[in-house]
């Protein structure tokens, strides 16, 4: 009998430690736009996920891995509607094999970041992969439009603080976004409508595609410039947002490492 209180106060008391340690955890989590996220001090590796202002200017970005049906209809809905200033994060070997849609998007003036070599999952990467394939893109990415990237979405929007770091060596700011059109679910035009002129607000950064998988964002873009357009937002890239000072959600939204963090207070 004694033993059996004895080993069940072992277990309650690692509950309550663990309990305690995720308690601690929690309180450095906020969530804030359907994004979790973890705070990073001033001197860390951080992503951008919206900038701070008083001005109503919106980033509209898009993200381009692979096709070559999409684009171009994104790009004319952009000229039809007078928008100059967007922003879009290509694949290295994309903009290889679509030298023509690469330079459309330079000569429209529209800025363009690296969304990275292959498409995996960075964070599942080593250090060296990582550099590799950030460092692949923009050699890739800088001779084909004649100026070098500094701004860098991951695929899939997947990274962890090494990733971070090892971008900001390479002279990258990693970028986010804090509103998500889902636009790559296909979830009807009027739906990614109202998920983008619901969640809008100054200083955000959008996230569309236009490679070959979506196929209503061209159809939603005109409302959506015309929406924003009358709540009287201005279509800026993301390098102006960043320009206007502080940024929000700069947090590195490493879970793995929270989660690691618990298990470790915790014994487990």
């Amino acid at each position: 009998m004694n033993s059996f209180y004895v080993f069940n106060g072992r277990k309650i008391k690692r509950f309550f430690f663990v309990l305690a340690a995720a308690v601690f955890a929690i309180g450095v989590i906020y969530v804030e736009s359907d994004n979790i996220s973890v705070f990073s001090e001033n001197n860390n590796p951080s992503a951008i996920y919206s900038v701070s202002t008083d001005k109503k200017q919106i980033a509209l970005t898009f993200d381009i891995s692979w096709g070559e049906k999409r684009a171009e209809p994104i790009l004319q809905v952009l000229k039809d509607n007078g928008v100059q200033k967007a922003t879009f994060f290509l694949s290295a070997p994309w903009s290889k094999t679509h030298p023509d849609i690469v330079n459309a998007i330079k000569e429209s003036g529209y800025e363009i970041g690296s969304h990275g070599f292959k498409h995996d999952n960075y964070s599942t990467l080593t250090d060296e992969e990582i550099r590799k394939q950030i460092s692949s893109a923009h050699d890739i990415l800088t001779a084909m439009t004649g100026q070098e990237p500094n701004l860098i979405r991951m695929p899939n929007g997947d990274f962890d603080k090494r990733v971070l770091s090892i971008a900001q060596s390479l002279n990258y700011t990693v970028i986010q976004w804090d509103t998500d059109s889902r636009d790559w679910k296909n979830i009807g035009v009027e739906k990614i409508v109202d998920r983008v002129i619901s969640k809008a607000h100054p200083g955000d950064i959008v996230l569309m595609h236009a490679s070959d998988s979506v196929k209503q964002t061209h159809e939603a873009l005109p409302q959506i410039i015309e929406e924003l357009r009358n709540q009287g937002y201005e279509f800026v890239t993301v390098t102006d947002l960043l320009q206007q000072g502080t940024t929000n959600g700069t947090e590195v939204r490493d879970q793995a490492l929270l989660q690691k963090s618990i298990e470790d207070a915790g014994g487990l």
